[in-house]
Formats: structure tokens, sequence, C-alpha cells
């Protein structure tokens, strides 16, 4: 099993992402785009696709010139039933590459936020079995419209679109479910002078907000990335 990863900006990181993937024996093939590494011209050397965040939005060619070929990528991977997992930055692109409108600013959350589950998640590989609502980390300011294709799995009042699906598995994640409490303390850190700029307070409330919703959110995000793992193995033979 080989997972191609694009990092979008610095530290972002897999996470419990990583986690599942090693307990599944795959490989993690780690492009940085943003620091000048290509993209594979197609999806055939991966069975596998997750694009992470980061601090630009999804319609900023300007800043991220590789953007257009990523959603030729994103494309050709759905097309070939290949996993893919878009968070945050990546579930925006996700969405962007199929039709659907990117709407910047006016949807901020940041820290542990409740989300829950549509009645079309009940029976879906990845969040069928995780409860039907809890909390997890959010870093965003946009939103987006759902492609004509996709099935809205999860929302919020805050971002009606905060999981879906296209095809098989090809999953958008607007929170971070891969942010454990140990990343999010290490962004706390890495962040922090923007985080005070822009969620002013957050490093004397965090570590009470990790105690009250960090292990809930841990265990919820792990499933997700484990259940998200097992559907890389079920993709139909050509």
């Amino acid at each position: 099993m080989r997972v191609l990863v694009v990092e979008n900006y610095e530290n972002t990181g897999l996470g419990q992402m990583g986690v599942a993937i090693d307990e599944a024996g795959g490989e993690v093939d780690m492009r940085r785009p943003w620091l000048g590494d290509a993209l594979p011209e197609n999806a055939d050397g991966h069975d596998a696709l997750v694009v992470l965040g980061g601090v630009q939005n999804a319609l900023a060619d300007d800043h991220s010139p590789y953007f257009p070929a990523l959603l030729d990528l994103i494309r050709d991977f759905e097309g070939k039933d290949r996993a893919i997992a878009g968070i945050c930055l990546g579930s925006q692109l996700l969405a962007r590459a199929f039709g659907g409108e990117n709407h910047i600013g006016g949807a901020k959350e940041f820290g542990w936020q409740h989300v829950g589950l549509t009645p079309a998640a009940a029976g879906d590989a990845v969040l069928g079995a995780v409860a039907k609502s809890f909390p997890i980390f959010q870093w965003h300011d946009d939103t987006f419209t759902l492609p004509e294709r996709a099935v809205r799995l999860a929302s919020n009042e805050v971002a009606e679109n905060q999981a879906f699906r296209i095809g098989r598995a090809a999953y958008g994640f607007q929170f971070h479910f891969e942010a454990d409490t140990g990343m999010v303390r290490r962004w706390g850190e890495f962040f922090a002078p923007t985080i005070e700029k822009r969620h002013p307070g957050w490093s004397q409330v965090l570590e009470h907000e990790a105690a009250s919703k960090g292990a809930i959110a841990d265990e919820v995000g792990l499933s997700i990335a484990r259940n998200w793992v097992a559907t890389i193995g079920a993709r139909q033979p050509a």
C-alpha cells in the first residue's frame, strides 16, 4: 500500500492518519510542492491520496501555482477508484476539483467544536460506525458548496459541509480528525503568534479544552483514520 501525501504548509503533519497508515503496513510518499517537490502526473504509482491543510485558501493559485495540477491529480485518483482524504484545505480543494464553489471567509472555527453526522452517514464505510455527534479540532475560515456528485456526511452550524464523499472513497473532511491532543499542543507552540493574534487567550484555555474534549476527539479521529485506510484495500479491480 503506497499513499501519496501532499503537504501544503509547514508543520501540518499526518498525525493520527500516519498512525493508521503505519498500522496497515503502508508506505507514505510525502510531497511538499510548496517547497518545490514535483507532483506525480497521475495516480498510477499510488493506492491512495491524502491532501493536508494549509494557511492559503483553495482559490489561491497565485500563492500556490501547483493547485491546478493537484486538482487534475485528485480527479485522476477518484476516476481510478483510489481512496482520497482531503483535510481542511484538502477538503476545499476536493470540492473545487469536482465543481463545488469555494467561499472565502465567513465560516471561522477554531478549537474543539462539535460536529454531527447526517442520516446519509449511517451506512458509510468511514463515518458510519462513529458517534453521531462528537467534538473534533477545527481551524478554518472558509467553506464551500457541495459538488453535484457529493454526499454530505457531517455538518454543524458554522460550516454545513463538514464531511462529504464523492464516489466510493473520495472523502473531504473540513475538520482536523488527524490532529490528536499532542498535535494540537504542538500547533499551539509552533503557531503561537498567529493563534494569539487571531484567537486571543487560546494558550490559557487549551489545557482545559483538552481535558474536557481531547480524549473523545482523539478516539473518534483515530477511528476515522483507520476506517479510511481500510477503504484503500477495498478498491474494485480494474
